[in-house]
C-alpha cells in the first residue's frame, strides 16, 4: 500500500511540477507543495493506521470567530 501511495505521489509531482517551473509559477508551486505534503501526511497516516488530528477542529477554530462576528453584526 505504501509503495502504491508513493508511486501515485511521484506521478502527481512528475506531472505538475515541471509545468509550474517552466511557467515560473512560484507561488502556485509553493501552494501545491504545501497541499501535497499535507495530503501525503494524511495518506500515509491512514495507510499506517496512525492516530491523526481531526482537520475539522482546526477549521472550526478558524471560522468560529468570523461567524460569531458576522452573527453579531447581523443581529
Amino acid at each position: 500500500m505504501l509503495i502504491l501511495l508513493s508511486l501515485i505521489f511521484i506521478g502527481i509531482i512528475a506531472y505538475e511540477v515541471p509545468m509550474l517551473i517552466k511557467k515560473k509559477m512560484w507561488r502556485e508551486l509553493a501552494a501545491f507543495s504545501v497541499l501535497l505534503i499535507i495530503g501525503m501526511f494524511y495518506s500515509y497516516g491512514q495507510a499506517l493506521e496512525l492516530p491523526l488530528p481531526n482537520p475539522t477542529k482546526a477549521l472550526y477554530a478558524v471560522t468560529k470567530p468570523v461567524s460569531d462576528y458576522i452573527e453579531k453584526i447581523l443581529s
